[in-house]
C-alpha cells in the first residue's frame, strides 16, 4: 500500500482553493463590469460607482494572491521529479 504523499496533497489543497479564489474574484470582476455599464447607462449615481470600485477591490485582493498560489503549485508539480 502505498501512503499519500504530504506534500502533494497540501499542493492539491492549495490548488483547489486558488481555484475557488480565481473563480469568486472573476466572479467580482464581472459583477463590477456588468454594474458600471448600468451605473453609466444611470448617469453615474454615487451608490453604483461605490459598488463598483468596492467589487474592485474585494476582486483584486482575491485574485492577486490566488493567481500567485495557482501559478506555484504548477510550477512545484511541473519541477516535482516523483511526478507519475
Amino acid at each position: 500500500m502505498v501512503t499519500p504523499d504530504p506534500v502533494r496533497a497540501r499542493r492539491r489543497q492549495m490548488a483547489r482553493l486558488a481555484d475557488l479564489g480565481k473563480r469568486i474574484g472573476y466572479g467580482f470582476l464581472a459583477f463590477a463590469c456588468a454594474t458600471f455599464l448600468v451605473a453609466v447607462v444611470a448617469g453615474l449615481p454615487k451608490p453604483l460607482v461605490t459598488l463598483v470600485v468596492a467589487d474592485l477591490v474585494v476582486a483584486s485582493v482575491l485574485l492577486l494572491p490566488a493567481i500567485i498560489v495557482g501559478y506555484g503549485v504548477k510550477k512545484a508539480e511541473r519541477e516535482d521529479p516523483k511526478r507519475p
